[in-house]
């Protein structure tokens, strides 16, 4: 099994990829107008720093109770904050209400194909890191990352595995039905995978291109990240432990041959780390 450590990406997670390859299309009119977007956080820091080396501003609307290391990460990279209420709100619009008021370019966290070619790259270094794979690992969030993933596992030929959590499973049911829809509300500790619905550009590509499939428990995902913690001396978030939980679960079997498998993030407190992990029952690993 390999691991892609995204956890060290510049921002802490995968989305910066994403972030900085849309903003770096956008003319010098679209950079002087500034940059709106919505996020449960990590994409809301990658649009801020990229925001910030090109010399545009960035206003991240992100919800009232979102992580607050990712609210305090955004703040750090320039993002300006526009806070909405995640049971009473819809992200996209406020974001778009926001854009239609000020001018501003609207910069997706999944659903753009710039960001989904930039999400790619993280694939390209993994087959060029480590040579050739049998299968590759990766969450499921609005379907951005695996859009970008799949694209270059499948020009390889080889086999695309996409994990979401059981509370969380709106890719798994749309794939289940032929179309996009809801999974009605979405409860996991993955609070970057909680997307209402796959999004209209990521889920055709994803139909076609994911082989399979996996939910992970919660408590899957807590022993993937006692075990990056323990084992692997990681710190990584929920979200980006989903993969490796699949693995770990017997999920996705040893007998899948050499495994690449994507760790998407790691902005989670310390706090926040302890809180899922600190008072979880200690059990053996046979990994």
């Amino acid at each position: 099994m390999y691991v892609k450590l995204e956890s060290f990406q510049r921002t802490g997670s995968f989305k910066f990829r994403g972030a900085l390859n849309r903003v770096l299309q956008l003319t010098p009119a679209e950079r002087e107008a500034g940059i709106v977007t919505f996020s449960s956080g990590n994409h809301g820091a990658a649009v801020a720093l990229a925001a910030s080396m090109v010399g545009a501003s960035a206003t991240v609307v992100i919800p009232a109770d979102a992580s607050k290391v990712k609210i305090a990460a955004i703040e750090s990279y320039g993002g300006e904050l526009h806070f909405y209420d995640r049971s009473t709100e819809e992200p996209a619009t406020v974001a778009k209400s926001i854009v239609e008021r000020t001018g501003g370019v609207l910069v997706p966290p999944f659903d753009d194909y710039d960001v989904i070619a930039g999400q790619g790259t993280l694939a390209l270094e993994l087959f060029e890191d480590v040579g050739d794979l049998d299968v590759v690992v990766a969450p499921i969030g609005g379907g951005g990352l695996i859009a970008g993933v799949g694209t270059v596992v499948k020009a390889r030929g080889r086999r695309l595995v996409g994990v979401e959590p059981a509370g969380a499973a709106d890719t798994y049911l749309s794939v289940a039905n032929g179309k996009r829809q809801q999974a009605g509300t979405a409860n996991s500790i993955a609070d970057g995978l909680l997307t209402p619905i796959p999004g209209e550009l990521t889920f055709p590509i994803n139909q076609t291109n994911i082989d399979e499939i996996v939910l992970v428990s919660e408590d899957d995902i807590l022993q993937a990240m006692q075990f990056c913690f323990e084992r692997m001396k990681l710190v990584v978030e929920p979200s980006g432990a989903v993969g490796l939980a699949a693995i770990l679960s017997g999920a996705v079997g040893a007998e899948a041959g050499q495994i690449g498998v994507v760790v998407t993030g790691g902005n989670v407190s310390l706090s926040r780390l302890f809180e899922l992990i600190g008072e979880r029952s200690l059990r053996p690993h046979s990994t």
